[in-house]
């Protein structure tokens, strides 16, 4: 009786390290989400336009007016 009462203790504490286990790793990520979504806003807003060179072809950062 005490090694059934030993396997159910132990089926519970694997039950409730994987709940943990699961919750952070949702956790984890939404920050990284959250992290990828800031840094492609940065990167859209540091973005410098670039316009064709019409003789040369190459592109350089288009002059504000």
């Amino acid at each position: 009786m005490p090694q059934l009462l030993l396997l159910a203790a132990i089926g519970a504490g694997l039950l409730l390290v994987r709940r943990h286990l699961k919750r952070e790793r949702e956790r984890v990520r939404a920050e990284l989400r959250k992290a990828e979504e800031a840094m492609e806003r940065r990167d859209i807003e540091s973005a410098v336009p670039l316009e064709q060179d019409p003789e040369t072809g190459i592109y350089r950062p288009k002059e504000t007016r």
